[in-house]
């Protein structure tokens, strides 16, 4: 009977829900359901590229037909496809090569600005992040065609339109990584002699790297996909991307070749937000061994 009396009751049901620090119960039930609502439908068009017919929703058996084999269609053979990859890589590529040295420069210099203007910018800066982007889309559309004549509709005007859009995010990553590092390095550095040009050379940006690391993976793979801008800035065909390519064949006569042109763009993402992660993994396990060692 002590033994019993010393028990305690059992939580009601309404006192687990209505803890915040209990164990969760219902939390990885949702999760797995919205993994699983996300990877479903990716899953099943990287299947369907792989498909005999020219049917998206038929199977009929196993081929690299849309991939290489189609003399006419194939994405190894379709003109319209390949240069769709082209132009979806080079934007990519021109995206990250200069949004992410302007956001680490925004990055350092809203780090050590204060005042009032530097809120300003600073806001300014994270007005992407709250703008839709077919609003900001439509803003670039109007101002290439009737302020910036000059450089009008294209690839130009995607680029630039790509830069806007991304400029925020190397920005936010890399403000994390020096409020996380502190003033203690760059002045240790300073302390010894550095000058601040070299300081930020050489201490700086170095700890810097995988924060810049993983801001361009993520403005690579922001660039590689994006519609809405690259749609609305586009000039002709000539200046089409794989999403146009994608949104356009999805309106006509979809064939598995635009499941392979996505499959392999979702390759191409996904090897280098991958590649990201392991160096930025294993530049931190190297930093820290020798932080141990010293």
């Amino acid at each position: 009977m002590s033994v019993l009396a010393a028990t305690p009751p059992r939580p009601r049901l309404r006192d687990r829900l209505a803890n915040p620090w209990g164990r969760p119960r219902f939390l990885w039930v949702l999760a797995i359901a919205y993994v699983v609502w996300i990877i479903v439908p990716v899953v099943q068009a990287v299947i369907f590229s792989f498909n005999e017919s020219r049917s998206i929703t038929q199977w009929q058996g196993a081929s690299l037909r849309w991939y290489i084999w189609d003399p006419d269609s194939s994405v190894l053979h379709d003109p319209a496809l390949q240069h769709a990859i082209v132009q979806t890589v080079k934007l990519s590529v021109l995206t990250a090569a200069v949004a992410v040295p302007l956001g680490v420069a925004f990055a350092i210099g809203l780090h050590r600005w204060r005042g009032g203007v530097a809120r300003s910018t600073n806001f300014v800066m994270l007005f992407s992040f709250v703008t839709p982007e077919l609003i900001l889309a439509v803003a670039l559309f109007l101002l290439f065609v009737h302020s910036f004549r000059f450089i009008g509709l294209g690839t130009s005007a995607e680029l630039i339109g790509l830069i806007v859009l991304s400029l925020a995010y190397p920005v936010v990553i890399v403000r994390a990584r020096l409020l996380s590092l502190g003033p203690s390095y760059e002045e240790a550095a300073q302390d010894l002699g550095a000058s601040p040009a070299r300081t930020i050379g050489r201490v700086t940006l170095p700890l810097l790297g995988p924060s810049i690391l993983a801001s361009a993976a993520i403005v690579f793979a922001l660039a590689l996909d994006d519609f809405v801008i690259v749609n609305q800035l586009s000039r002709d065909a000539t200046t089409q991307t794989v999403s146009m390519a994608i949104y356009g064949a999805a309106r006509t006569a979809p064939t598995p070749a635009i499941n392979a042109i996505g499959t392999l763009m979702l390759v191409t993402s996904t090897i280098v937000i991958t590649a990201a992660v392991v160096s930025y993994r294993r530049v931190e396990r190297r930093r820290g061994a020798a932080a141990i060692a010293v």
